[in-house]
């Protein structure tokens, strides 16, 4: 059984957090303690706990336990920019080692971690890398989720080629309705089946009210790598 997934996106807004938190809920399902993490997030709202973010905050209210926010998200700034430029704003240095040893502590208290990554799979992050490296740093396969608007069919054919390329095992994709209104949106979902070398996991509509509980029943949870 693998230990968790890194979940990408074609691009920032795609529908990420959702289908995280619906992929932990599904696991939770069958019996598993699962958490969530987020790694790095621009883009705080300051509150008496200090700044937080919401994905992040998302995540960590889905998990099976009480983790420590810092724990869930190492790497915290408050403008919504590049997490590369928001981290030479604050003079920080995002280091992979620190986030791992994050990881670990949360896998110490669950038997998946979903980690969510920041924006699309070639999201600069500092010298070490940017979200490809680290996610190969964890050693988790990836999911893909794949925001259906006007272009995802090429976005979401070079995402895949690039997490091929770099190494990182792809284990499936999923579709999220980010524009209600998107012309053939079926007609393009079944164009990415046939073309992405990947299983679809399943596909999120669009949801006035983006919660894990209506999201999860359009997941089927991939298969163990």
């Amino acid at each position: 059984m693998v230990a968790g997934y890194f979940v990408t996106g074609t691009d920032t807004d795609c529908g990420k957090t959702l289908a995280s938190v619906a992929l932990m809920q599904a696991l939770q399902a069958r019996g598993e303690r699962v958490l969530g993490m987020k790694p790095v997030a621009a883009g705080a709202d300051l509150t008496p706990a200090g700044p937080r973010n919401d994905d992040a905050l998302k995540l960590q209210a889905q998990g099976s336990s009480p983790q420590p926010y810092e724990t869930v998200n190492p790497y915290l700034f408050l403008p919504p920019i590049a997490p590369h430029l928001a981290a030479r704003q604050a003079g920080v240095t995002i280091d992979f080692g620190h986030i791992a040893a994050c990881y670990r502590q949360l896998e110490n208290h669950a038997d998946r971690v979903v980690v969510e990554g920041a924006g699309g799979w070639r999201v600069p992050l500092g010298p070490e890398g940017g979200i490809a490296e680290l996610a190969l740093h964890l050693e988790l396969p990836v999911i893909l989720v794949v925001g259906l608007k006007l272009g995802c069919i090429n976005h979401a054919l070079l995402s895949a080629e690039s997490i091929l390329a770099s190494g990182a095992t792809l284990g499936g994709w999923i579709a999220s309705r980010v524009d209600p209104d998107m012309a053939l949106a079926q007609e393009n979902i079944e164009t990415l089946r046939q073309q992405l070398p990947c299983p679809c996991l399943g596909t999120i509509p669009h949801l006035q009210v983006p919660l894990a509980a209506s999201a999860t029943k359009y997941l089927r949870l991939p298969a163990d790598q």
